[in-house]
């Protein structure tokens, strides 16, 4: 295996251009993971200029907005933020359902990488647990990914 070309993305910013898409639904726990994710983008090396910060109004909109950043080339990578909390009805199904399969639809057909940033959780206090306390920050984690995706995607493209 030492003779195994192996490729895999660094966690660096570098010059990586990134934006970050965020529902204002359940603004109170996705602030949290946007403090996040720009926290672990600047600790990587990103500086503020190469962040881009794009509010929508919940998560169903996050692949339908992404879609059209990544189609514009203004960035190398997309963090997609929400917080999604199961209700009584069978909302929460749906939104979840088309909110993952857009993002990865958006990412495929764009070559953009997008992460996953939204939280689909049963209760509120689940959501708070994942957006910065107990369960860390998904944010954050999400950040992390881009930036490993987006700079595989340059080491692919050699």
């Amino acid at each position: 295996m030492d003779n195994i070309r192996t490729l895999h993305g660094d966690v660096i910013a570098r010059d990586l251009r990134i934006a970050i898409i965020a529902s204002r639904f359940n603004d109170a726990i996705v602030e949290n993971l946007v403090r996040g994710a720009v926290d672990a983008l600047l600790r990587h090396g990103a500086g503020e200029k190469q962040i881009e910060i794009i509010r929508v109004p919940g998560a169903y909109d996050l692949p339908f907005v992404a879609r059209r950043v990544a189609a514009s080339k203004r960035c190398d990578a997309i963090v997609a933020l929400g917080a999604v909390i199961r209700g009584a009805t069978p909302h929460f199904d749906y939104v979840c359902s088309q909110c993952a399969s857009g993002l990865a639809r958006a990412a495929d057909d764009t070559g953009v990488p997008i992460a996953f940033g939204v939280l689909t959780t049963d209760t509120v206090e689940q959501a708070v647990e994942r957006a910065g306390t107990k369960a860390g920050n998904k944010g954050a984690d999400a950040a992390l990914v881009a930036l490993e995706l987006a700079n595989l995607m340059r080491r692919l493209d050699v």
